[in-house]
Formats: C-alpha cells, structure tokens, sequence
C-alpha cells in the first residue's frame, strides 16, 4: 500500500472471526480507521499501534457526526496519501450508506475498494438456527430497512405483506408493533411465525419468538432492544433444530495477511 486509498470494509455481523481475509489485511495495513458503533473493538486492536483511530458511530436518532461529515473525514485523510479504512458492521453495501461514501471518493477521483463483508441479515440470523431460504418453507428472502431517510414516504407494509419467502428488517425495533400490525393489515397472517435476534452472532446473543401477534409480547418479556433484526416467515420454525453453540475463535496474531 504506498498511494492514498480508501478500503471500505464490511466487518461482520459481530463475531469477530468473521472478517474476510481481505477486510483483515487492510485493517492490519491501516493509517487512518473511521468506524462504526457496532464494530467489534477486537478488530481495531488488529490496527497498527500508530494508526488513527476515528469513532463515527451512530445512536438510534442520535447521529453526532452527519454523513456529509463522515464523507469529508474520508476525503480529507486520502488527499493526504493515507491508508484509509472506513470499517462498517455487516455488509457495507447492505443499508451501510457505503455507496454514498464510494460516489464522494468517486466524485473527487480518490482510489478506493470495497472489502464485502458477512450482512447480518443472512450471517446473523445463521447463528441463531433461522435459514433466509429452505426448499420446504422459502424459495426467496426479502431484506427491508425498517427506518427510512428523512422525508422519504414510509415503507409500504401492505405490499411486502403479499410477497413470499421470508422478510428480514433491519433497524425495525422501534416500530416493531407497527410493522406487524401494518403487515397483518396488509393481509399477512397473524399467526406467521416471527423472531427476534438481538446482538446476533455474539457470545450475548438473544433470540425471542412467537408470531406476528405475539413477538411483541416477548421482546418486551426478554427485554430485548436494537440492535437486533426482525425475521418474519416460517423459516423461523426450525429455529429448534437448527440452533447451535458457536465456537468462539480469536484472531491468530501470527496469521500473516
């Protein structure tokens, strides 16, 4: 790495061995990481000890550095021929507004590359025994942001409810009741199985299920807040055989990457 770069990196779902091959390199190659709130810190310490570490992380209606300001952090330290990595939780592509940052990079001629990482919406729910697709139960998955920019009209609930397959909501907990009642409004049965994962793929991982009556009832009895992902279909029935204890890996210091 000698030119000024920018490496957009997906980390994962939160289990930290989860990072790519790739997404590990650049890390260890850093200058300057920008990250978020959900990064898992095991990560940063994989930095080199002179790196610059920069906390852009955002709070549930609380964003203390907008976007427009990630996006000139981002610019500033390429222009100086740095090392950059802007380092995001999951996919960086998935509801990650990695593709705003790349079109300011590519608006300002900067060089960059993007490191995919594992989306929770397919990793995340793994670890807790729920499969997006199964040939008995859903040939298709949909992903749905269930917080949408400011001034966008609302999601459509009643359109999603008429779709197959399994329905994945990211950043939905805060209107979890309304998106099940709008999706039982819309025609979708109230008696369709629905769960809950909170701090999918970590050692503190929780997982409530019921229905789209119901699952309300037991977050609010387990407690469970965001950051957590909603997954409604039948998928979540095998959840019971499926589920297993995950194997927790540190990163191997003498792995060279």
């Amino acid at each position: 790495m000698n030119e000024g770069k920018v490496w957009l990196v997906g980390a994962g779902p939160g289990d930290v061995s989860l990072i790519t091959v790739k997404g590990l390199y650049a890390i260890r190659h850093a200058e300057v990481i920008v990250y978020d709130r959900l990064v898992n810190p095991e990560l940063l310490r994989q930095a080199p000890e002179d790196c610059l570490l920069i906390n852009v992380g955002k709070n549930p209606n609380h964003h203390p550095i907008p976007q427009d300001e990630i996006n000139a952090i981002l610019v500033e330290y390429a222009r100086q021929n740095k090392q950059v990595v802007r380092l995001k939780g999951g996919d960086p592509y998935v509801f990650g507004r990695g593709a705003e940052e790349v079109e300011q990079l590519a608006k300002e001629g900067l060089a960059f590359e993007v490191v995919p990482g594992i989306s929770s919406a397919i990793g995340g729910l793994v670890y807790a025994g729920i499969p997006v697709t199964h040939r008995d139960y859903a040939s298709s998955f949909h992903v749905i942001t269930g917080h949408m920019c400011q001034g966008n009209d609302p999601q459509n609930w009643h359109a999603f409810a008429q779709l197959d397959g399994t329905l994945v909501i990211l950043m939905g907990m805060t209107r979890l009741v309304e998106i099940c009642q709008q999706l039982m409004a819309g025609g979708k049965s109230a008696d369709t199985p629905a769960a809950v994962v909170m701090y999918a793929s970590q050692t503190r991982q929780q997982v409530a299920r019921g229905t789209l009556a119901t699952i309300h009832l037991e977050v609010e009895r387990q407690q469970l807040h965001a950051p957590a992902l909603i997954v409604i279909g039948d998928v979540v029935n095998l959840h019971d055989v499926l589920a297993f204890s995950a194997t927790q890996l540190e990163i191997d210091q003498e792995f060279v990457c």
